[in-house]
């Protein structure tokens, strides 16, 4: 089983800057990509930022310029970095993992959570 725990989130003012963690913890063998989701109140799920193992990156149209993601590969953590943020970024942000584990194969597993507030 791979557990995915976020931190990070928090309430920011616009123009402002936070940076979101997410540490994958279990018996895993790689993990293929890692990924950042955002849902906001009444909306459906959608993709912020995605990397792969060996660094090739992925981002929505809203976030190009503004958000980077990274991952440190020794330590199974991924990072969101948002800059300039906006009232409009506000959502639950989720993580994502997809890779292989020892005992149950391939997986695709997701965070709790962590809630990123951006007040005008």
């Amino acid at each position: 089983q791979v557990q995915l725990v976020e931190s990070g989130g928090g309430l920011v003012q616009s123009g402002g800057s936070l940076r979101l963690s997410c540490a994958a913890s279990g018996r895993i063998i790689s993990l293929n990509v890692m990924g950042w989701y955002r849902q906001a109140p009444g909306k459906q799920r959608e993709l912020v930022a995605t990397i792969t193992g060996g660094g090739g990156t992925n981002y929505a149209d809203s976030v190009k310029g503004r958000f980077a993601i990274s991952r440190d590969n020794a330590k199974n953590t991924a990072f969101l970095q948002m800059n300039s943020l906006k009232p409009e970024d506000t959502a639950v942000y989720y993580c994502n993992a997809v890779g292989y584990h020892y005992t149950t194969g391939s997986f695709n597993s997701w965070g709790q959570g962590t809630q990123v507030t951006v007040s005008s």
